[in-house]
């Protein structure tokens, strides 16, 4: 049977590994010495499964939706990690880190964030341990998401609205470890997603599988079996989606489907779709599927959703698409527009426009009768609203 997990150098496949300057060679190897050691530990599995039940509030429901069920022919349940505290999956994964962070004893925490939801968690759980917060973020998205940077400031975070580049996320991750390496010694760089250098990737899938722990449990209660047929997760730099499938990678009964953002189209020049554009290359520390030029230069990625304009995605992701594991499907801006308004109207859910993606993965897809299909929708649209607003009379 082909294997999914990383391996001992870091990589799935050719992906992943650990590029980094000297000055960071020191934190990265002890977080990679001591984060499967902690997260093995009795002290940490308590203090996390605590915190995940009676401040997070998991389990996560698993919702059966009729709607989508008669539409498509099939059983789907949504996976409501929106229902979190912070109103995204992105919790699962600052609970975890900052509670590696306190083990290694770090004092200062430093994050990036795209949509912001990574930051507000980032920020949430630094205001809950009483440890400072700096959260870097791009001016584009500033300013698109700006509750969530009020938010962040609320919780007593330091936002810094970066003018580089494109000033987007992968700006805002640019900034993010030059201020690592400026304070190697006593910070710790909750990073957001499955990417990054080594342990990051695996480090944070580790953390999010509480996802498909719990469809797993959830499953069987409902279905009498503990996996479903189909996978669906939007994926960007793909912690919800690494989150949603690491329990079934090695189950070859249930099939795997992503959406990444095709922006206005593939070949539109403005699109997000790292998998269908990308080439292997190395950035923010890892061997991955890379937007870029002929000579190297990453070309600035697109979409409506703040949190998948990333021109990169997580090695994990990478490799799985590579190794045909995964579907890796393109949804432009206009298709996730359609399925976010049609969910709200629908089933009285707003689901973020990252989930939108996955949601309208669905149309392209046909499934048999009888089919169990679990489609993550991996935050709310709360932070979203503006260009909701902007674009409802589009879509009455």
């Amino acid at each position: 049977m082909q294997q999914f997990s990383i391996n001992e150098k870091g990589y799935y496949g050719e992906f992943g590994g650990a590029y980094i300057p000297e000055i960071l060679h020191k934190c990265v190897t002890d977080l990679e010495e001591a984060y499967l050691r902690i997260i093995g530990s009795e002290r940490f599995k308590a203090d996390f499964d605590l915190l995940l039940r009676d401040y997070v509030g998991r389990p996560s429901p698993l919702y059966l939706s009729r709607q989508l069920s008669e539409r498509y022919g099939a059983r789907i349940y949504l996976k409501r990690e929106d229902l979190n505290h912070t109103g995204a999956h992105k919790i699962n994964n600052t609970i975890g880190q900052i509670l590696i962070a306190r083990e290694m004893g770090k004092t200062r925490i430093i994050a990036e964030t795209g949509a912001g939801q990574h930051g507000v968690a980032t920020a949430t759980v630094c205001a809950l341990m009483q440890m400072p917060c700096t959260v870097y973020m791009g001016r584009t998205d500033v300013e698109r998401q700006h509750v969530n940077v009020k938010k962040m400031e609320l919780l007593g975070a330091t936002v810094v609205p970066v003018t580089s580049g494109n000033m987007t996320l992968k700006d805002a991750t640019n900034e993010a470890i030059r201020d690592w390496c400026s304070h190697p010694a006593d910070t710790h760089y909750i990073i957001g997603s499955t990417i990054g250098p080594h342990p990051y990737p695996d480090l944070v899938a580790r953390l999010q599988s509480v996802i498909s722990k719990e469809i797993k449990l959830q499953l069987t209660e409902k279905e009498g079996r503990d996996y479903p047929d189909w996978l669906v997760a939007c994926v960007g730099g793909g912690s919800n989606a690494a989150g949603t499938i690491y329990e079934y990678l090695n189950n070859d009964k249930v099939q795997i489907l992503l959406a990444e953002a095709g922006g206005k189209g593939v070949d539109s020049g403005e699109s997000a779709a790292t998998i269908h554009l990308g080439k292997p290359g190395v950035l923010h520390g890892c061997k991955t599927m890379l937007m870029q030029t002929e000579d190297g230069q990453i070309t600035e990625p697109y979409s409506i959703s703040a949190g998948l304009d990333y021109p990169g995605i997580g090695p994990i992701h990478a490799y799985l698409a590579q190794v045909k594991r995964a579907r890796v499907l393109a949804i432009t801006d206009d298709e996730a527009l359609r399925a976010a308004f049609e969910l709200t109207r629908n089933e009285g859910i707003i689901p973020a426009l990252e989930s939108a993606h996955a949601l309208a993965a669905l149309e392209k897809m046909t499934f048999a009768p009888g089919d169990v299909v679990v489609l993550t929708l991996s935050g709310r649209g709360d932070k979203d609203l503006e260009t909701y607003f902007k674009y409802e009379d589009d879509y009455k």
